[in-house]
């Protein structure tokens, strides 16, 4: 049986035509079927290069494009996000923080629904800060946390407090690190994940424009959220968990981490190890996708 997009929303069938404006795309001027009905593989990820050249990295692996290859953005009609799209995988910039990526995700959500997608597999793929982690391993998230721990998000709707689960896909995630084993360049665990609303205060940094407390409590901060299972920071899981859940997709979160937050708050590795970092969620997606596809 096939697993279609499940849209929590009655309103959007009386609407003669949906236009996504954050992608500059429509149901009245684009044909979304034929645009994006084979896709069964989304990558989302903060930012709009590392989406292309995750594109050309994944149309090589496939053997669907060489090097020189150009692919055309999707949304070349706005700036908010950049869109990608080679055989069955679509790649997406999301912005930084959780009202970008939640903007992004309730307007890709609709475009798979519009464009009848079924079996859908949405990775985010990303970086942030570990704890306790050598820098450079890959964090594969169990659970989404937020900043007291909970497996929650807390979100403001007409005024109340809506709680939202942010559970990820076990079995996709055990998918994943059984991919990195058979890869083996690289540290990969299976722990919860820290999102945040900031990249300091929230994070516990020293380093901000504002901090008004000392260091003493930022490691107690940190070593209790270790304690608690969390293995790395960033600020985007928790509302792709929970509208992911939400909308019956198949989910995961995987991260590398460009410093050990126990040993310091500024990220100074150079720039050539930083983007070796960076393609490292990018090998195990791309390798957990052919495997899927039998191409491994």
């Amino acid at each position: 049986r096939e697993n279609f997009i499940h849209l929590c929303n009655p309103h959007l069938e009386k609407m003669k035509e949906d236009i996504l404006y954050h992608f500059a795309l429509g149901t009245g001027t684009h044909d979304f079927p034929a645009l994006f009905g084979d896709v069964k593989f989304v990558c989302v990820g903060g930012s709009p290069s590392r989406m292309k050249a995750f594109i050309a990295y994944i149309a090589e692996e496939l053997g669907l494009g060489g090097p020189g290859c150009d692919y055309p953005n999707i949304c070349a009609g706005t700036d908010r996000y950049a869109m990608y799209k080679v055989g069955p995988v679509l790649s997406v910039s999301h912005g930084m923080g959780i009202p970008s990526i939640s903007i992004m995700l309730h307007e890709l959500i609709k475009l798979l629904y519009h464009a009848k997608c079924s079996d859908i597999t949405i990775i985010r793929i990303g970086t942030s800060g570990g704890i306790g982690l050598e820098p450079g391993s890959v964090v594969i998230t169990r659970q989404s946390v937020d900043a007291t721990f909970k497996p929650q998000l807390e979100q403001v709707v007409l005024g109340k407090t809506v709680i939202r689960s942010t559970n990820l896909d076990e079995q996709l995630a055990k998918e994943l690190m059984q991919c990195s084993k058979e890869i083996g360049q690289f540290n990969t665990v299976i722990g919860n994940t820290m999102c945040t609303l900031d990249f300091y205060e929230g994070q516990g940094r020293l380093d901000g424009a504002i901090c008004l407390y000392n260091e003493e409590e930022k490691l107690r901060y940190l070593k209790n959220a270790y304690d608690s299972g969390v293995r790395n920071i960033e600020m985007e899981s928790s509302v792709f968990a929970a509208m992911c859940n939400l909308s019956g997709v198949k989910a995961a979160v995987v991260c590398v981490t460009l410093l050990n937050r126990l040993e310091g708050d500024q990220i100074s590795s150079s720039h050539d190890i930083l983007v070796e970092y960076q393609q490292r969620p990018q090998k195990l997606v791309g390798y957990f996708i052919k495997k899927s596809l039998g191409k491994v």
